[in-house]
């Protein structure tokens, strides 16, 4: 089997870049800094469905991109997570959260917090997440 992307997964995002494990989706909720990052390996749905080498592969992409996003937007705080509950194809959420952000301190999930990005804005964030992980 080949990986596909899960069709919900394919709307609420856009393609940033390719890590050796993973695909690096930027979110097109523009009200917070957010990474997806979806392991391109077909049928995972848990951590623990990948090999053991492709986990700990998958938490060095999860501190490089935790990196990135600390470097680029300094947040105050930021949140991973794997929940699946929606889409259950193995992905990461990595946000940048800012005490001054209108969900906080809540979670993003449910807040009803969104915004869209103008295309020009989207394409300077793609262009500053490649650049960072090029870097």
């Amino acid at each position: 089997m080949t990986f596909e992307l899960h069709p919900r997964l394919a709307a609420d995002s856009t393609f940033v870049y390719d890590l050796s494990l993973s695909q690096v989706r930027l979110s097109h909720n523009a009200a917070f800094p957010w990474i997806i990052l979806i392991p391109k390996q077909a049928d995972m749905t848990e951590i623990i469905d990948l090999s053991l080498n492709d986990q700990e592969q998958l938490l060095k992409e999860i501190r490089l991109v935790s990196h990135v996003m600390r470097k680029l937007f300094q947040p105050t705080k930021l949140n991973i997570a794997n929940l699946g509950n929606m889409v259950s194809q193995l992905h990461i959420h990595v946000i940048a959260r800012f005490s001054s952000d209108k969900a906080w301190p809540n979670p993003v999930w449910n807040s009803q917090i969104e915004a869209s990005y103008e295309e020009e804005e989207k394409q300077h964030r793609i262009t500053q997440l490649i650049t960072a992980f090029q870097g």
